[in-house]
């Protein structure tokens, strides 16, 4: 019997030269940008590793943070407390290795992530995400997410919606 075929842990001194995911900025970001922010405790780095390689196999990026009430959607909005900013877990990026996408890796890398906001110490209403383009916009709305604040690429997903799938 084998394990699973990918772990997901913090980011360490796992090899990151070798990623690509086809979207260069999330490729650079992941090469030479990522150490220096989980050191400056601006962001926290959780990478797929595949176990039969080692190579990382997709990424995503969490960290705190507030949005204001008054750009969350209405039906949220109305049952919360009327705090000016609600807390919430920023997940600022998420990338799949080219031959790992299109097997739901970017999904388990999303459950994974509301997972750690859920046990968090610290209290965060939902998931928020920017998302890069339609097609990231459709995958997080296919999860769960739906628009809010300025842009339709600014998605919410209140942490309750995925309790459900990890009880």
């Amino acid at each position: 019997m084998s394990g699973p075929p990918f772990t997901v842990q913090p980011l360490g001194i796992q090899d990151r030269s070798a990623f690509t995911c086809g979207v260069e900025a999330l490729d650079r970001y992941l090469h030479s940008q990522v150490g220096q922010d989980v050191r400056r405790r601006v962001t926290a780095c959780y990478v797929a590793v595949e176990t039969a390689t080692g190579e990382i196999a997709g990424y995503y990026t969490l960290s705190a943070s507030e949005v204001l009430l008054a750009d969350m959607p209405a039906e949220l909005a109305r049952k919360l407390p009327r705090y000016p900013g609600l807390p919430v877990a920023r997940l600022g990026r998420l990338a799949v290795a080219r031959k790992h996408q299109g097997h739901k890796l970017g999904a388990a890398l999303l459950l994974d992530a509301a997972a750690r906001a859920t046990r968090s110490e610290i209290a965060v209403f939902a998931l928020v995400v920017d998302a890069k383009d339609d097609q990231a916009v459709a995958f997080y709305r296919h999860h769960g997410f739906q628009p809010f604040g300025p842009t339709d690429r600014q998605l919410v997903a209140p942490i309750a919606t995925f309790k459900e799938i990890l009880i």
